[in-house]
């Protein structure tokens, strides 16, 4: 774990290797705690193919899916 502080303008300088993991773009997401800064991906669309890469259903299937489960929880 590393430690940043805002300098005099309120401006806060992440580690070097925090930014060389996660990229130099973060989303600022207020918590009831805290904060979270989430890294914004340089192609978000690159980041969405990786993450679901093993995904074997079509986007129909998932949808029917979900509508099946969707009406089974409503009671139907």
């Amino acid at each position: 774990m590393s430690e940043a502080t805002l300098d005099g303008r309120g401006r806060l300088t992440l580690p070097k290797e925090v930014r060389e993991r996660y990229g130099e773009r973060y989303r600022i997401v207020q918590l009831h705690d805290g904060i979270k800064l989430v890294p914004i991906e340089d192609e978000p669309l690159d980041a969405l193919r990786s993450e679901f890469a093993d995904v074997q259903k079509t986007a129909e299937e998932l949808r029917q899916e979900a509508r099946g489960e969707a009406l089974e929880g409503a009671g139907r």
